[in-house]
């Protein structure tokens, strides 16, 4: 049986519209086989086979999924907007249930697609990436009454920032590839930062920042813009809903849109915080999110970025020392260049850190 047959028994578990007539690959993700399917009528659907290697509990996963965007729906048709188009809807199995298990263990889902939109990989203007701020800002205002703690950790210890230091120590001490005394410079530069990386842990684990529903992956791609205006449409790529604080989504978002060079660039003097990028998506972000966060919130902004760019780097590291085993390469040294880059960004960040302050100090 080919793959194109496989799949359309596959979809005949699910409550499409009508018959399916077109199947193709769809999309750029890395992590789950996506494809854009067609059914008689025009109506569109993504299906996604899960990646149950990096996802392993698909039902938690799928709860998660299924009770934040029904807590959207709510808040979206309240405010007189359309459902199916700002937020994702989840095409139930025959059997109603929220995804399908085949024959081999593997695990799919359906969604309705959404059309007339577009999507920007790279940040080609402020203007874009301050929407994007303003949808993610308003993510977290629509979910802010929402009991974080009642979803599952897709991914335990994700934005575990001291956890990812203590397997960053271990790689060095291990050094099982024999790299360490090659990036004595790098690892230094960590260990320099030490006391700061438990910072924003610590003050929520004392109540002095509130543990949100965070998405964990708030690349400018995983937001759907209407290809006509080019404001926000809805918030993709749910996989990674988990409680969390909100300086974390701002300051990954951060670190992947206002870096003026790429993640990989071997020339770290290329490396910089566009503080254009930074204050537009700051502006953004606090105008969707409105009052509903706090004003120590709001204070951390600047360090969810450090922080959570100085994470990356030691994950990075850590993955160079241990062999290049978890991030996918394409070159020798890759996850070196992509250490370093988030090295300097950080240096950078702390170059300018009264501008970033400034850019979000409650007035």
């Amino acid at each position: 049986m080919g793959i194109l047959e496989e799949i359309r028994g596959i979809l005949n578990k699910f409550r499409l519209a009508d018959e399916v007539v077109d199947i193709k690959p769809h999309g750029s993700g890395h992590i789950n086989h996506t494809f854009l399917v067609t059914t008689g009528s025009g109506k569109r659907y993504i299906l996604q086979r899960i990646n149950t290697d990096i996802f392993h509990n698909t039902a938690e996963l799928m709860e998660n999924i299924m009770h934040v965007t029904a807590h959207l729906r709510e808040k979206i048709v309240c405010a007189g907007g359309d459902p199916e188009r700002e937020t994702m809807t989840v095409i139930p199995t025959t059997d109603g249930a929220a995804y399908y298990s085949d024959a081999q263990g593997q695990d799919w889902r359906v969604y309705l697609c959404i059309e007339h939109i577009t999507t920007l990989d790279r940040v080609e203007q402020a203007a874009d990436f301050c929407e994007s701020g303003r949808a993610f800002g308003h993510f977290q205002a629509m979910l802010a009454d929402y009991p974080a703690q009642t979803l599952h950790e897709t991914i335990p210890d994700f934005h575990n920032t001291p956890k990812r230091y203590r397997d960053f120590e271990r790689a060095v001490a291990e050094d099982v590839c024999h790299r360490a005394s090659g990036v004595a410079e790098e690892i230094a530069f960590i260990r320099a930062r030490k006391d700061e990386i438990s910072v924003l842990t610590d003050l929520a684990q004392n109540g002095e920042l509130p543990i949100r529903i965070t998405h964990n992956d708030t690349k400018l791609n995983n937001i759907l813009l209407d290809e006509q205006t080019h404001k926000a449409v809805c918030i993709v790529d749910l996989d990674t809903i988990m409680p969390g604080l909100c300086a974390y989504d701002f300051g990954d978002a951060i670190r992947f849109g206002a870096n003026t060079a790429a993640e990989d660039e071997p020339d770290v003097s290329k490396v910089s915080l566009s503080l254009e990028l930074y204050e537009a998506y700051a502006r953004g972000f606090l105008e969707g999110a409105g009052d509903r966060l706090t004003e120590k919130e709001i204070e951390t902004l600047p360090l969810g970025a450090k922080t959570i760019t100085l994470e990356q780097g030691m994950r990075f590291l850590t993955d160079y020392l241990q062999g290049d085993i978890y991030y996918h390469t394409e070159r020798d040294g890759q996850n070196l260049d992509r250490c370093r880059t988030q090295l300097a960004l950080v240096a950078d960040m702390e170059r300018k850190r009264e501008q970033m302050n400034a850019a979000v100090r409650v007035r």
